[in-house]
């Protein structure tokens, strides 16, 4: 759905009180149509990743830069996951990679452990868009701590505390 019309149009049917905005249920339905079955944190989290202005909603504008995203996070799904209908571990890196998430193997193992709930080793599309999502949510909320852009932060419990509130799924 990279139309902006197509866009506009799916929109104003979910925003079905003419409001301007998107709730997350309402979200979670809309993703849900398309065959995108989300449990309605993770959709809470994608709004908050856009949520530019803060309102707990999601208005048009922040609805283009979510599908923006997802849409780059479904090509590299597709690419890698070979008719299979699934990634494994290595194609998850290499997904990730291809994103622009390059992390070591300590972490990247963990988040995997995190994000694969039958620990089948079988990350599905939905599974992938969930572990991307948590990670350009963690990697927005460090730049905003990483004011100089040197790549390390220090945070003091109050902000370290913020920062789990705001990363949790």
């Amino acid at each position: 759905m990279e139309n902006t019309a197509i866009l506009k149009e799916w929109f104003g049917r979910v925003d079905s009180e003419s409001t301007g905005s998107i709730t997350a249920t309402q979200l979670q339905n809309a993703l849900a149509v398309g065959n995108l079955q989300f449990p309605l944190s993770i959709v809470q989290q994608m709004i908050r990743m856009y949520d530019f202005d803060r309102n707990g909603t999601m208005s048009f504008g922040e609805f283009i830069a979510l599908n923006k995203f997802l849409i780059k996070v479904q090509r590299a799904f597709s690419d890698l996951e070979r008719g299979r209908g699934y990634l494994v571990h290595d194609d998850v890196n290499a997904g990730l990679v291809k994103i622009g998430f390059s992390l070591d193997s300590p972490a990247f193992y963990t988040v995997c452990e995190s994000f694969d709930e039958k620990k089948s080793g079988r990350f599905r599309l939905d599974d992938f868009i969930s572990l991307c999502i948590f990670l350009q949510s963690a990697r927005n909320l460090f730049n905003s701590f990483d004011t100089a852009k040197e790549g390390r932060i220090s945070l003091d419990l109050n902000q370290f505390v913020y920062c789990t509130a705001n990363c949790r799924i």
